[in-house]
């Protein structure tokens, strides 16, 4: 059966150039080694030019002839080789298949390639940066998360979606939204609105919001998984339009907002295909309550955590601009937070009906 998929060509260049260059090394009888950029916070900076989190230029050297290192360096060549076979059969895997496809026991010896995922799934991530490529350009994808309906005709694998006929519950975004397997071929949507609430999201799409208002409404079900935002970064600059963010009115809905626009302090190697500096804060917001008469007993106190949470968040570079710091001191001085849902105390059909056409209409949004 031939496969759905086209083959990466790019990506498998830089697999077969990570191995030539070790086979160089030991043809000139040296220490072969493979440079493996760090992923850790020392090497994490803001770019403001950017507006994007980024990995810095430090590497470790990876070598074979170290104690220390040889397994690892032995793993990324053994993970790696099993991403080109997956890539040469213009396949997809889990990650958890590839831990098993890489794991056996070293002949004459009782010593593993690998004991547990916990070792695999690190490699991967070393892989991703020492080829410039994401894990879904390398063939492997985690469980679908996440719903997407609206003004939007895509393929799939070949399939045909109309995100204009997805009943209830929406197009289940897959792990991997890469060119190869995911093709825009219609977009009749004036924006991009992320929500973060399923809840929220069923409403919305109940009252079609997405069709009175020309949209495409996607969810993550919280944080934002990989694959919805390499989704969002591809619709926003192969469609050239808007995205919107609607989270709670909380410093974790504030950080949700802060991993779509800026990307994550954890993986920002991925920020440069991830992250959209163009996406606005839409809402919820602190002074929401008085705007929009809400009762006091919508509101919940803020946890120790959250004032803590909400300080650190305060200090990042990114939220230095005037209307950022407002909105945070203005929810610490009120001392609560509030969730999406605490709208439906004005009517079932408020956030659809009143509160985001506002919002749109007003253009009452933070940058």
């Amino acid at each position: 059966m031939i496969s759905a998929i086209k083959k990466n060509e790019k990506i498998l260049k830089s697999l077969h150039t990570i191995g030539t260059e070790a086979v160089d090394e030991i043809k000139k009888q040296k220490n072969p080694s493979v440079d493996i950029p760090l992923r850790n916070l020392s090497n994490v900076n803001f770019n403001p030019k950017k507006a994007i989190i980024e990995m810095g230029k430090a590497t470790q050297a990876r070598e074979f002839f170290n104690i220390g290192m040889a397994k690892k360096y032995m793993q990324t060549f053994l993970v790696a080789e099993k991403c080109k076979d997956v890539l040469d059969e213009g396949k997809t895997v889990s990650i958890r298949d590839l831990y098993y496809m890489s794991k056996s026991t070293i002949p004459g010896t009782s010593e593993n390639t690998f004991d547990e995922q916990d070792e695999s799934d690190p490699i991967i991530e070393d892989l991703e940066v020492t080829a410039d490529a994401l894990r879904e350009e390398l063939g492997l994808y985690a469980s679908n998360k996440g719903a997407m309906v609206g003004e939007i005709t895509l393929r799939d694998m070949g399939d045909t979606i109309d995100g204009r006929r997805m009943g209830s519950g929406g197009w289940s975004i897959p792990s991997i939204c890469e060119p190869n397997i995911i093709q825009f071929k219609r977009c009749d949507a004036k924006f991009i609105l992320l929500v973060e609430k399923d809840a929220v999201f069923r409403r919305l799409n109940e009252d079609k919001f997405w069709k009175s208002h020309k949209c495409i409404l996607l969810t993550g079900g919280g944080q934002p998984p990989r694959g919805l935002r390499r989704l969002l970064y591809r619709m926003v600059n192969e469609l050239k339009i808007p995205l919107y963010t609607y989270v709670d009115n909380d410093p974790w809905g504030y950080y949700i907002y802060s991993v779509v626009k800026q990307g994550s302090i954890n993986l920002a190697y991925e920020s440069v295909r991830m992250a959209v500096p163009q996406a606005r804060f839409i809402g919820l917001r602190s002074l929401d309550k008085e705007k929009y008469k809400l009762p006091d007993n919508v509101t919940i106190k803020l946890e120790d955590e959250d004032i803590k949470r909400a300080k650190q968040i305060l200090e990042y570079p990114w939220f230095q601009k005037k209307g950022w710091q407002e909105e945070i001191k203005t929810m610490l001085k009120l001392g609560y937070k509030m969730e999406q849902e605490a709208l439906s105390r004005r009517s079932i059909s408020f956030v659809s009906e009143e509160y985001l056409p506002k919002k749109l209409k007003d253009k009452d949004f933070l940058d």
